[in-house]
């Protein structure tokens, strides 16, 4: 089974209900390579730090298809995305649209604003209302994003590493098995955390975490190191990490797995 992710069928609309699961993070991450590709990182960070879009065809006279794409990002990174900013993101996107016969006729950010019950209370702190990165969360609350065995998942990425993970599961003997839970929240040190998995396994547990381009960086690879020591002092035994961009089929990632199990109970 290959790890690509899966491209809309480009002879449909991409609002069509075939390619509505598909198409937000599809054309997200070409955009965001491509940008990465031309030596434009700036531009790729922006894109890989939008929750989601909003693809809505818009003009189809004269035998064409335009569409009004709406980037969707948090509250506090809203301000990023200035009228620059957003000239580049959308010139790139009609790239990648371009050779199917798509077109981007309008273009537009707004903020995802969830208004807690708690707002009032917030804006009376002296500090005023503190914003936190719901970016995983949005994207779980989205009907697009992958659901298998009532589990939740960002992407599809995570969805393929969890279907190994079980696989993995299956294999094992009944009193042996592993425990696999996905996106869970937990309260370490200073701040609340979303591993992307945590499995437990002959009573440790240890964190997967599937990082795609936006984990590139000197001070991205200082913050993943920081979050790791939190997992570690509170109690993770092994927190390993899995770059799908260095994955090229199923096999590698069941080597993965089965390297991060064997390590998670190494005495």
């Amino acid at each position: 089974m290959s790890l690509e992710l899966s491209s809309p069928d480009m002879s449909l609309p991409l609002d069509a209900e075939r390619n509505a699961p598909l198409v937000s993070e599809w054309l997200l991450g070409a955009s965001a390579l491509l940008m990465k590709h031309q030596g434009d990182v700036r531009t790729a960070e922006l894109i890989a730090d939008v929750s989601a879009l909003e693809v809505r065809l818009w003009d189809t006279q004269f035998d064409r298809e335009g569409y009004r794409i709406v980037l969707v990002v948090d509250a506090h990174l809203f301000p990023r995305y200035d009228e620059e900013a957003l000239k580049r993101i959308e010139k790139v996107m009609q790239t990648v649209l371009m050779p199917a016969g798509k077109e981007v006729d309008e273009f537009a950010v707004r903020p995802d604003i969830r208004l807690p019950t708690t707002w009032r209370d917030q804006l009376r702190q002296p500090s005023g209302p503190k914003p936190s990165n719901h970016a995983r969360k949005v994207r779980r609350d989205l009907p697009n994003h992958p659901i298998e065995d009532d589990l939740h998942f960002t992407n599809e990425w995570e969805c393929r590493v969890y279907q190994v993970l079980k696989e993995r599961q299956a294999a094992l003997p009944d009193n042996e098995t592993i425990g696999i839970m996905p996106l869970c929240k937990m309260r370490v040190l200073g701040s609340t955390r979303e591993p992307d998995f945590l499995i437990t396994y002959r009573g440790r547990a240890g964190v997967i975490e599937v990082d795609g381009p936006h984990h590139e960086g000197r001070k991205r690879a200082s913050n993943d190191h920081s979050r790791t020591d939190l997992l570690i002092n509170a109690g993770v035994e092994w927190v390993a990490r899995l770059d799908v961009r260095d994955v090229k089929d199923k096999a590698e990632v069941e080597k993965f797995v089965g390297t991060f199990l064997s390590r998670l109970t190494r005495r």
